[in-house]
């Protein structure tokens, strides 16, 4: 499909299709581009130049990252939040959750209604979004009603207003949400495994809370919660587009200058605490479900890239990954199966996740751990490592398709702690990986006998010597959804 970029590109250079832009940004680039195909064929743009990122910061004292594109007649903002649904406190779990999803069910002097109209009018995006370790903004501006635009985001930032009506509409959709997570087998794995992993921590349960947390959340929690998350001194900001360093910097300060500065301690990191072995959760179903992990690495780790190219080699996308070819073309136990490595800011974690019938997964459990030991004493070869870095090098471009994507990528890696260079270094440092370095740290980081194992479904045996224990599925839920269905891992922050 044509991207945005393609569609706003041709806009710039075309102004009569302006109307278009606007119609793209409401209702999504596919819509706007159906009509424009033709023109886009024969009007071909060059793949964008290497991107020039300018450090700004503002007025008030906010940094942010800055591509400046004038060619292209609106800005793209990413705003990050260190923090996220960690800082819930004890007993309030799916307060920073739901306070996020009411930043746009009014704020300022309008009720959710107006709010909605008023952007709509506007032609911008935004888009809210909470994680266990930020709250993530995302907005989409024109630049002829940049200013009014900027000022709306500002008061859903600001001046959100919780009221009654806005708060138990959307009380009851992360009701209905955390209902349905009850009967999905794959939310079922991935939340036993964290609680798992992090028995005494915020990452042990899922941010949406539980039906008697968030049935309990009061007003004054969501006030509490969004004075804690939205804060000046762990913000992150990168802006793509047509703005300049000077008309960011006021920006931000208009958009983000009457927030708090500062808010509470994070909490403190955890180490995962994976001791191996299997745990089943009874659940009526056809095939089973399993999730596994192991304890990751840091992103600031010197052995990052190292590890990260082992990953995708053990596990990575595609059919040529090493549990692929064992576990699904080699055996026929599953559709796909696959790794991530999960940095998160309070604690690493190495995830990965298949789907088996209940007669197989037992035997697909113990190729996993065959691979696990196997690679972690024998390492990777020469052909595997070189495959490895021809599809990490030639992705990574693909990143760089629309302002959003990079305003997306600026903000992640201010957060790591790493300098603009990193957007022209990175590849080099994927290349620098030798077959030494993948080895070395395959038998650093690689734990079969800690290699964790949770299981939804009714499996019929879990083989020879397999540690199991149970834990009860819950009543009175309907059978998994198709087969194949897999926990959804989050995407390695590079």
């Amino acid at each position: 499909m044509i991207s945005a970029l393609a569609i706003a590109a041709l806009v710039a250079r075309v102004p009569a299709l302006r109307p278009l832009l606007r119609l793209a940004l409401r209702l999504g680039p596919r819509l706007a581009a159906l009509a424009l195909v033709p023109l886009l064929l024969l009007w071909s743009l060059p793949v964008r130049a290497a991107v020039e990122i300018q450090e700004v910061v503002s007025p008030g004292g906010i940094e942010a990252w800055l591509v400046e594109e004038r060619s292209i007649p609106f800005v793209a903002l990413e705003i990050r939040f260190r923090g996220g649904a960690s800082l819930d406190p004890e007993g309030r779990r799916g307060a920073v959750n739901l306070m996020v999803a009411l930043l746009e069910e009014g704020a300022g002097d309008r009720d959710a209604r107006t709010f909605q109209e008023a952007r709509e009018a506007l032609g911008a995006l935004f888009r809210f979004n909470a994680t266990d370790d930020t709250v993530a903004i995302s907005a989409s501006i024109l630049t002829e009603s940049r200013d009014e635009a900027a000022a709306l985001l500002r008061d859903a930032l600001v001046a959100p207003r919780f009221d009654p009506d806005a708060v138990e509409r959307v009380r009851g959709q992360v009701l209905s949400i955390i209902a349905q997570d009850a009967q999905n087998p794959s939310a079922l794995a991935s939340e036993a495994l964290s609680a798992l992993a992090f028995p005494d921590h915020p990452y042990g349960s899922s941010l949406n809370g539980t039906v008697e947390s968030v049935s309990a959340l009061t007003r004054e929690d969501l006030v509490t919660a969004h004075r804690a998350a939205l804060v000046r001194d762990r913000v992150y900001v990168g802006a793509v587009g047509d703005i300049g360093p000077d008309e960011l910097g006021r920006l931000l300060d208009d958009l983000l200058g009457a927030l708090p500065a500062e808010g509470p301690s994070l909490p403190p990191r955890a180490e995962p605490a994976f001791a191996g072995g299997v745990t089943v959760v009874e659940f009526p179903s056809p095939q089973s479900v399993a999730v596994f992990g192991q304890v990751g690495i840091a992103r600031e780790d010197p052995d990052w890239f190292a590890a990260f190219v082992l990953d995708h080699i053990l596990g990575g996308p595609g059919f040529q990954s090493r549990l692929m070819r064992e576990v699904r073309e080699r055996r026929g136990l599953t559709y796909g199966i696959g790794t991530a490595l999960v940095p998160r800011d309070l604690g690493a974690t190495w995830l990965g996740s298949v789907a088996s019938s209940n007669a197989t997964v037992a035997e697909a459990i113990e190729t996993v751990r065959a691979i696990w030991a196997d690679v972690a004493e024998e390492g990777v070869t020469q052909a595997e490592l070189d495959a490895a870095k021809t599809y990490l090098t030639g992705e990574y471009p693909l990143r760089f398709g629309g302002n959003a994507q990079i305003a997306t990528m600026l903000v992640a890696i201010q957060m790591v702690g790493l300098p603009p260079s990193y957007v022209t270094e990175r590849n080099a440092l994927v290349e620098a990986v030798s077959l030494e370095d993948v080895r070395r740290v395959a038998r650093r980081l690689m734990d079969p006998d800690r290699l964790t194992f949770v299981v939804v479904g009714q499996p019929q045996s879990l083989g020879s010597g397999s540690p199991v224990g149970s834990a009860p599925g819950p009543e009175g839920i309907a059978p998994p959804g198709p087969a194949g269905e897999q926990p959804v891992l989050l995407a390695p922050a590079e």
